[in-house]
């Protein structure tokens, strides 16, 4: 975890930064000077999953940046009296850094999805940022035995972004085992984002999100993710009773 102001949740520290500041004073130069970059975006679920898997928890905690990817989590920070200023998604974040990447000509290497997926939103990364380039891609389809072989092959093409779809525990997992095999890198996990890419779904109406119920229309649209929203409640119930 890098050395700035933080915010601990059920001892998960989060990162007090904008996504402005986040990316000019620390991503950005980090880029720059080649230096390896874990960043977490946590929501409340992950904070939960950490809480119950120690292996994770791990996982998680080993990250430079574990930002505030979820209004549950600016929402708990107020109520514990050291308040986050604004929830920086991932989605957001990956298409700033990808913007960055156009304009300073650095690779991306995109793992994760299935097959066809992943290849459709490689493309349409292709056609919104032409510019970009592209490092190498693969699905996220693999046995945990095959991880460091995937990882190598990833390392070999040497990206400057590396974007990890394939869901929590998984994708933090992989990236905190094998990020110490490419020479550089920044490293985000980013969930579902290929398939939103892809077309395969689409996310929260801006409406929705500035009125924090992104998570509403992802359980209208997916009823299967009413598990996922109810640990979301349980966490706000823990961060109430401070445990």
């Amino acid at each position: 975890m890098s050395n700035q102001e933080i915010v601990e949740i059920m001892d998960i520290p989060f990162n007090k930064l904008t996504q402005k500041e986040l990316l000019q004073q620390h991503l950005y130069p980090r880029i720059n000077s080649g230096e390896r970059t874990y960043i977490v975006t946590a929501n409340p679920e992950i904070v939960m999953q950490a809480r119950e898997d120690a292996t994770y928890k791990q996982s998680v905690k080993s990250a430079d940046y574990i930002i505030p990817d979820g209004a549950g989590v600016v929402i708990a920070s107020k109520i514990l009296g050291n308040p986050i200023e604004e929830r920086v998604t991932g989605f957001d974040l990956m298409f700033k850094l990808l913007s960055y990447a156009e304009k300073h000509n650095l690779s991306c290497y995109f793992l994760g999805a299935k097959q066809e997926v992943n290849d459709r939103a490689v493309n349409r990364v292709r056609s919104q940022y032409p510019g970009i380039r592209i490092a190498g891609s693969h699905h996220g389809y693999f046995n945990k035995d095959k991880d460091a072989s995937v990882a190598e092959e990833a390392a070999a093409s040497k990206p400057d972004l590396i974007f990890v779809a394939m869901g929590f525990p998984r994708q933090e997992n992989f990236i905190a085992a094998n990020q110490h095999l490419f020479e550089k890198g920044v490293f985000m996990g980013v969930g579902g984002v290929f398939d939103i890419l892809a077309g395969e779904m689409k996310r929260a109406p801006r409406a929705w999100i500035k009125l924090n119920l992104e998570w509403l229309y992802r359980l209208i649209k997916q009823p299967f993710r009413w598990k996922r929203i109810l640990k979301a409640f349980e966490f706000m119930f823990r961060v109430l009773i401070r445990k």
